[in-house]
């Protein structure tokens, strides 16, 4: 390709809403357009990276044997009717009607249209099991769209969907696309973590997300640093040494805290560590349809320690998202204000999270205004119903397989599997026939890339402040070739067209940067460093004078002479 009939959109100044370094970059190197939000252009250099992904993904999803499919982007209604999931979506669902008044969506994921496919096209248990995926646009309404392609409301994922005769078989795809995954983000030369992970409205018991680590990323994700473990902080397995159990049990007493409402006040006025007080949190229990209620039920934490909400909302009873008492509620139902709330007496189900309930002679609320209760105890007075998994894990806790202990990083998302079971094939009846010739209903597995995101996520691991630094198999181009002053020298021309002519036959994806005299070689260095191709060739008028040319590596940016007569060879290994 040659640079004067290529679209090489690089601006200088990065505009002001590009908040992360991928954004930024991917602006500034021409790879996108922002055409309204949540809403991008891609350009032709940023659509070779993008195609050279998808390639990979879809490389090894073949290989793991799955079908690719292509199914519409806008579905209708009736699917998502037969899930109950047109009602319970949120406004990232955007919904139209057509022009005859029938109401369909943008679809954002493709679980209904799947099933309803395979419902109709599969009958019997020998047809399974059977994994088919795409490579497609889908549409998110985003509240709040940002980070340019990693959080957009348009954007292409790979999704695939697998059916089983049973959860044995569903158990076997599952452990070959988590392999699968792996090859890709491999392939991809990614620094990721594979962690357990929540599964969310799309449903399913058991997930795996697979986050690319990156100081941006959204996500924190937890792992051991003696071990394989690793989870999303939203679902990372909480475990605190325990207490001195020798310590002597003290008898409680009242003590006035006056306008103490923080754990940090109280531990301030009565002198001693949070880590010795107990929190009391009200939340509303669930109604019969699921909704908050005007129950209360309490959760109990060690002073310290912080509410994991994703964990505490799926105890049994409790309103989902969580949604806290207010303080007019506490006050019409226990006669005091939050600060002051403690298990003492306390006439509802109580959680108490395992760091809690080994504590002894500890400092909580008394129910009382103004009050506390040093030197308390569990007992029939001050007491909790289960002891539970509630809390957040910080950095340096023990990991939960006794080996080592966990590191928290920031991560970015960018795959995701699930092992949805029977929830969207038993709501649009997908049935087989089994070999006793019953009706038995498929159980399901979904898999999820997202491909643009991907691009973004390299980015955020692969730069330096002069710009992108890509991986060889991504790269837009392997090679850039520099000519320097190309319009005062014929042999300059002429060099650089036999090395761009040989390298092009041989395979090689090479950008010959053949710009005139208005174009500086100064603008052609500081553009091939933003553009982060991985190989460039400098060629002029001087070196060739000398019978040389000049190699630079764009990861390293080590600079090395080459006799020009070498120069086609060292190439040719080299890409």
């Amino acid at each position: 390709m040659r640079a004067s009939n290529y679209l090489l959109a690089t601006i200088k100044e990065t505009p002001a809403d590009a908040e992360v370094i991928s954004h930024r970059l991917m602006l500034r190197a021409g790879l996108i357009r922002k055409l309204a939000s949540g809403l991008y252009t891609w350009l032709p250099l940023g659509l070779r990276v993008l195609q050279k992904v998808t390639a990979i993904v879809r490389d090894e999803m073949n290989a793991s044997g799955a079908m690719e499919v292509s199914m519409p982007v806008v579905q209708p209604a009736e699917l998502w009717q037969e899930s109950a999931r047109w009602s319970t979506m949120g406004p990232e669902l955007a919904r139209f009607k057509d022009r005859h008044d029938r109401d369909f969506c943008l679809g954002p994921t493709h679980e209904e249209v799947i099933t309803d496919l395979v419902r109709n096209e599969f009958s019997s248990y020998k047809q399974l099991p059977a994994n088919l995926y795409q490579i497609q646009t889908k549409f998110r309404d985003e509240r709040r769209p940002r980070f340019g392609v990693m959080r957009a409301r348009e954007f292409i994922m790979k999704d695939a969907y697998s059916f089983h005769i049973d959860d044995a078989s569903l158990q076997q795809t599952y452990e070959q696309m988590h392999a699968c995954y792996c090859r890709i983000f491999d392939r991809l030369g990614l620094d990721y973590r594979a962690v357990i992970a929540d599964s969310g409205n799309i449903g399913g018991s058991t997930s795996h997300e697979f986050h690319v680590l990156a100081d941006s990323g959204e996500d924190q994700i937890v792992f051991s640093s003696e071990s394989d473990y690793a989870a999303n902080i939203e679902l990372a397995a909480a475990s605190l040494p325990a207490p001195d159990e020798s310590a002597e049990i003290k008898a409680a007493s009242e003590v006035d805290t006056g306008t103490c409402a923080t754990i940090e006040e109280v531990a301030k006025e009565l002198e001693q560590p949070s880590a010795t007080i107990i929190k009391t949190l009200l939340v509303h229990a669930a109604d019969d349809e699921g909704k908050p209620s005007d129950e209360m039920i309490a959760l109990v934490l060690r002073g310290d320690q912080q509410l994991n909400e994703t964990k505490a909302s799926k105890l049994p009873g409790v309103a989902t998202p969580i949604r806290f008492a207010g303080e007019d509620t506490i006050e019409t139902l226990l006669g005091c204000t939050p600060g002051c709330l403690g298990p003492v007496k306390l006439p509802l189900k109580v959680y108490a999270d395992h760091s809690a309930v080994v504590l002894r002679n500890f400092v909580c609320g008394a129910n009382k205004q103004g009050f506390h209760l040093r030197n308390a105890n569990w007992s029939d007075d001050c007491h909790y119903d289960e002891a539970v998994d509630i809390r957040t894990v910080q950095e340096g806790d023990p990991s939960p397989d006794g080996r080592g202990v966990l590191a928290l990083k920031r991560g970015i998302e960018v795959g995701h599997i699930f092992q949805l079971g029977r929830k969207y094939s038993e709501a649009l009846g997908a049935s087989v026939l089994d070999e006793n010739g019953r009706a038995v209903t498929m159980t399901m597995g979904c898999y999820g890339i997202g491909v643009t995101r991907i691009v973004a996520a390299c980015i955020e691991q692969n730069h330096d402040p002069r710009g992108i630094i890509w991986p060889n198999n991504i790269a837009p181009f392997q090679l850039v070739i520099v000519q320097i002053d190309g319009h005062k020298s014929e042999q300059v021309r002429e060099f650089s067209e036999s090395i761009y002519a040989a390298l092009q036959a041989d395979g090689c994806e090479v950008l010959l940067d053949d710009r005139d005299k208005k174009t500086s070689p100064g603008v052609k260095f500081a553009e091939s460093e933003l553009l982060g191709i991985p190989h460039r060739l400098v060629i002029s008028a001087r070196g060739l004078a000398d019978g040389s040319v000049e190699y630079t590596a764009r990861r390293d940016g080590q600079k090395q002479s080459l006799p020009a007569e070498q120069a086609l060879e060292f190439l040719a290994k080299t890409l």
